[in-house]
């Protein structure tokens, strides 16, 4: 068998995957002296978060935004590095607009008097609500982002330490409940509740504590990386070389060798065995347990129990792109969210019912409008993203015949936002749950790994120190503490304070480190 002769075995690491997660817990495990060997079975870094170039349009294919720099700033920092050298964030305002049927609109800002006069707007009575959420976002940001989201949930008794809070901050209630407490109008209820959609969480079951999204946005901002958050993961990626490691594209890993109850290392889809002393994935948590570990028994995440998990939504996007049309559509900026006659009943139908309904929502991407360098000259670039069913119901969707009919749904409310784009447009690339699973090896094809509803959350989620297996721990969207982009970043954060430093390495200064279980 061939082996890995750039480390040795004492003080080798593998992360298995190159989507934000394991470059982020690369880059980590490099700064604390190990060797790292980074492995993807794609062509180039940034998992869901890469990029596909279509008659020179550049379609970024899933994250679009960043909302909490600082995660990457304390990723850069730990590694001797500054963020701000090496990726240009563009600060957006608004957010983005929300629009709906009856052609009334809400544009998300950051100044809270901006956001005061949007709401009176729409709705005058709900001022005092909207301030009252505000210090509900906040609590809920300081308990479940930067205490909770930021520390291992792996041992039980860190959940019963938690309860008492959870219980006070009525974790219980939904996102859509708690929204309902502080807004009658029905138009804000939504706009401050759909965020759990971006995470794969349905708004109406997910609990309340992802009402923190509206307190990250309004302290850290939304921002726009140049060159799409690809170019985050390509700088990422750099890092690693940097510090002396490998990233390894076209090197699908097949399985996770072990002896006895300990990771060994990784089988590679042609045979080839990467010996390790650690190994990281940030392959989807039910691919790791499912597939990675099909040949040894498990104790808590079967087969059947990851059958029997709720998964998040399937994703239908279409990227697109347009010619001679960079001054056109001068109202629709950079993220547009374009929603259906239903909100409840949509969702229902997604989520719960696996049906793909005739109507749809609609999140617009246009990033041509930051930066023109993701479109030929005079030209845009799209990307329209609808969330769909995903593919472990009962009857799920056939998208080979269904793909052609949802797309043409789709341009004709498209059509509405930006009148005969048809006309204009030049490339065109489609993924459907099909391909997410296809691509990214994600189960059921779901866009963001399991749902994060409260009993599939925190310690109830895949741990980031394995369960089944010594000397293997998770990151990404299927761990702790979940999906997004501030998620992925903290769950290697959180896999620093769980791997020791490499055998041969000095500890670096600073706090004790905890040794996993």
């Amino acid at each position: 068998m061939e082996h890995d002769r750039n480390a040795p075995p004492a003080s080798h690491a593998i992360v298995i995957g190159a989507g934000l997660g394991g470059l982020a817990a690369a880059m980590r495990l490099g700064a604390r002296g190990w060797r790292v060997t980074v492995l993807d079975r794609l062509d180039c870094v940034g998992g869901r978060g890469s990029a596909i170039e279509v008659e020179g349009h550049r379609f970024d294919l899933g994250p679009t935004i960043v909302t909490v720099p600082q995660v990457f700033r304390e990723l850069w920092a730990a590694c001797g590095r500054d963020f701000d050298r090496d990726i240009e964030l563009t600060s957006l305002d608004p957010f983005y607009e929300l629009r709906w049927p009856d052609g009334s609109k809400f544009a998300a800002r950051r100044d809270e008097g901006d956001m005061r006069a949007e709401i009176a707007r729409l709705s005058p009575q709900d001022a005092k609500g909207y301030d009252r959420f505000l210090r509900d976002a906040e609590d809920r940001y300081s308990f479940g982002f930067e205490d909770l989201g930021r520390r291992p949930m792996h041992r039980f008794a860190d959940l019963l330490k938690v309860l008492p809070t959870f219980v006070r901050l009525r974790a219980d209630r939904s996102v859509v409940a708690h929204a309902k407490r502080r807004f009658r109008d029905p138009r804000l209820q939504m706009a401050f509740s759909f965020h759990p959609l971006f995470i794969g969480g349905d708004p109406f079951r997910v609990t309340s504590m992802y009402i923190l999204v509206s307190h990250l946005e309004r302290a850290f901002g939304v921002h726009y990386a140049k060159g799409g958050v690809v170019a985050i993961a390509q700088a990422m990626a750099q890092v690693i070389r940097d510090q002396g490691g490998t990233v390894r594209l076209d090197a699908e890993v097949d399985e996770i060798t072990t002896e006895g109850n300990r990771a060994t290392g990784v089988r590679l889809a042609d045979g080839t065995h990467l010996p390790a002393a650690a190994v990281v994935s940030n392959a989807d948590a039910g691919h790791t347990y499912d597939r990675l570990l099909r040949n040894r028994p498990r104790r808590r995440w079967t087969t059947r129990k990851l059958a029997r998990s709720r998964w998040s939504m399937g994703l239908f996007v279409w990227y697109f792109g347009t010619k001679g049309t960079a001054g056109d559509w001068a109202d629709v900026g950079h993220h547009t969210i374009l929603n259906g006659p239903r909100y409840s009943g949509l969702v229902r139908d997604i989520f719960r019912r696996g049906k793909l309904a005739p109507d749809m929502s609609i999140y617009l991407h246009r990033p041509s409008i930051t930066d023109p360098t993701v479109a030929p000259e005079g030209g845009d670039t799209f990307y329209a993203l609808s969330p769909v069913p995903h593919l472990g119901g009962a009857d799920p969707v056939d998208w080979e015949t269904e793909a052609p009919r949802y797309r043409d749904a789709m341009a004709a409310e498209l059509d509405k936002a930006i009148p005969g784009f048809r006309d204009r447009m030049t490339a065109s690339h489609i993924m459907t749950p099909v391909d997410f699973r296809d691509r990214y090896l994600s189960p059921n094809g779901a866009g963001f790994s399991l749902e994060p509803r409260i009993l599939q959350s925190a310690w109830f989620r895949p741990h980031n120190v394995s369960e089944e297996l010594d000397g293997l721990w998770l990151v990404g969207a299927g761990t702790h503490p979940g999906a997004g982009l501030p998620g992925v970043i903290s769950s290697a954060e959180v896999l620093d304070k769980l791997v020791p430093d490499a055998p041969q390495a000095a500890p670096r200064p600073g706090p004790q480190r905890m040794a996993a279980e």
